[in-house]
């Protein structure tokens, strides 16, 4: 049984686009448009290039690192593959980042220290994994993108954005929940359940996004 629904035939180019967690880095990118769809004022030159900050840390780099400590998707990547992955993730990330803040305010360094602790606290499960929690989720990956994707495009933080940020963290810790749900009826075998639970994480994907596209949509019109 495959490690999870998005995982494709192992081996080649597949492990790579595995290795993204497509729906779910989708998933979380959507709460960077949110973000700035929220914020005091939407660049979208800013959102783009948060965008891919966000892919690179999170998509790449985070992810590389998770199977890294596991293998939990069962890839072929080679692991100095996945170590060079890693870095150039990370680093891309911080280099846009610090490229970023002297447009954006000196405040994006507190963002970017932040996301870096994140990204190594969590898939590397460091303090003990006391960081590779359900809240934790929800917060690094729910919050965290939304505040991130106001500030980065408004130079602040509103209450708009702050609203966002605890819908986020509502929803990461359903997909955290369902998810791991999900993984335990894998292990099982139990086929009917694991259509279902799989059917409603492709479905909370959609609805992440859609909500995301619709705030900014109603923003710029």
């Amino acid at each position: 049984m495959k490690p999870a629904f998005y995982a494709g035939a192992g081996g080649g180019w597949r492990d790579y686009v595995t290795l993204l967690h497509p729906p779910y880095t989708l998933w979380h990118l959507s709460y960077v448009v949110l973000g700035a769809a929220l914020a005091s004022e939407v660049r979208l030159d800013r959102l783009a290039g948060t965008l891919v900050a966000f892919f690179l840390g999170l998509g790449v780099g985070v992810h590389a690192l998770d199977e890294l400590n596991g293998r939990p998707l069962r890839t072929e990547i080679h692991q100095g593959v996945l170590r060079a992955l890693a870095v150039v993730g990370l680093g891309g990330a911080v280099a846009l980042g610090l490229a970023a803040a002297a447009t954006v305010g000196p405040g994006l360094y507190v963002f970017m220290a932040v996301g870096v602790a994140l990204a190594l606290a969590y898939p590397l499960e460091l303090a003990g994994g006391r960081l590779h929690s359900d809240l934790w989720f929800a917060l690094g990956w729910g919050a965290f993108p939304v505040l991130t994707g106001a500030f980065a495009s408004g130079g602040s933080i509103t209450t708009a954005a702050v609203a966002g940020a605890a819908y986020a963290v509502a929803l990461s810790f359903a997909q955290r929940r369902l998810s791991t749900w999900v993984r335990g009826i894998r292990r099982r075998g139990a086929a009917g359940e694991l259509d279902a639970g799989e059917a409603a994480l492709r479905w909370l994907t959609a609805t992440a996004v859609l909500v995301a596209l619709t705030a900014l949509a109603v923003r710029l019109v």
